[in-house]
């Protein structure tokens, strides 16, 4: 049997031919932003003039006076206001998307010559923020929901956060996230802050369709009450089961994985402030591991 078609994704060949410079780069946000006319962003309005500065124009609909509104392709994204060029913004988004597991600030730092670890810092967070504005749509088919904690152990903690101490679960203090993922699929996932049944329910609503064919979860009780709407089955992993057919929650436990072998091996830790973003990264790359234009589709939610 052939194996399975590798996805080209772009390569460092591929980035330097693509952006040799910041014109080249202020070109693909344009291109990505207003696919067919440039628009103004602030009233929508199409008849708009094109400024005597590069990738500025000028809205005389919505501005004060005769001078109208001026803005740039960068105005109402990530890179509204920097003083970076666009080259090393799109350097970063690049090694964010091509590290499997992620990479951390202090290295982005190190490669890219900054010489602050909070301006890496910074641009690396900016670029979660617009992975985290991907379409969403209700995920279908055969479905697997799953809760996972992150934080470092309790043993590790300063006495006032160990929140009663424990491996995992509520009591360890660490954070709680939920996610379902569609198999050969797409994966949603959201930070909460607890496992109840309401937040949990709530969550499986909001992210998976009735319509699906099968919906696994595992014994937990946040998830009784699922039957009613959706066909919902259980793997008892208390009893030692762990795939009874096509009942399990392998797929979800593979993701819950790699992200947090990203999380120990990259980042070793998370604050539960900016937990979302990164989870958010992840649930990114995942959505998009099979997309050749992974990169162009960073930009569309940049």
């Amino acid at each position: 049997m052939a194996g399975k078609k590798r996805i080209h994704q772009m390569t460092i060949r591929d980035f330097e031919a693509m952006f040799p410079d910041d014109d080249a780069c202020k070109l693909y946000l344009a291109e990505h932003r207003w696919p067919e006319f440039v628009i103004c962003p602030r009233c929508g309005n199409p008849e708009i003039k094109p400024h005597a500065r590069a990738f500025h124009w000028v809205c005389y609909a919505c501005g004060a006076g005769s001078d109208g509104y001026r803005f740039s392709v960068l105005v109402d994204t990530i890179f509204e206001n920097t003083n970076k060029p666009m080259r090393e913004w799109f350097r970063v988004i690049h090694l964010m998307l091509t590290s499997k597991k992620g990479i951390s600030a202090l290295q982005v730092m190190r490669y890219m010559g900054f010489g602050s670890y909070k301006t890496a810092w910074y641009m690396c967070h900016r670029v979660r923020a617009g992975l985290a504005n991907e379409d969403f749509r209700k995920l279908m088919g055969i479905v697997e929901v799953d809760e996972t904690f992150v934080g470092g152990k309790a043993r590790n903690k300063h006495w006032d956060k160990r929140g009663g101490g424990g491996r995992g679960g509520m009591g360890s203090g660490k954070t709680p996230v939920v996610g379902a993922v569609s198999r050969k699929g797409r994966v949603v996932t959201r930070v909460i802050e607890t496992v109840s049944g309401d937040i949990l329910k709530t969550f499986v609503r909001g992210a998976v369709s009735e319509k699906v064919s099968l919906l696994v979860t595992d014994e937990w009780v946040g998830y009784r009450g699922l039957d009613a709407d959706y066909p919902h089955h259980v793997i008892h992993h208390t009893s030692g089961q762990y795939v009874v057919g096509a009942i399990h929650t392998n797929t979800i436990e593979g993701f819950w994985s790699i992200f947090k072998r990203g999380v120990v091996g990259t980042f070793h830790k998370v604050s539960a402030k900016y937990l979302p973003l990164y989870v958010a990264e992840f649930q990114f790359r995942y959505n998009n591991r099979e997309n050749a234009n992974i990169f162009g589709e960073a930009i569309n939610g940049c």
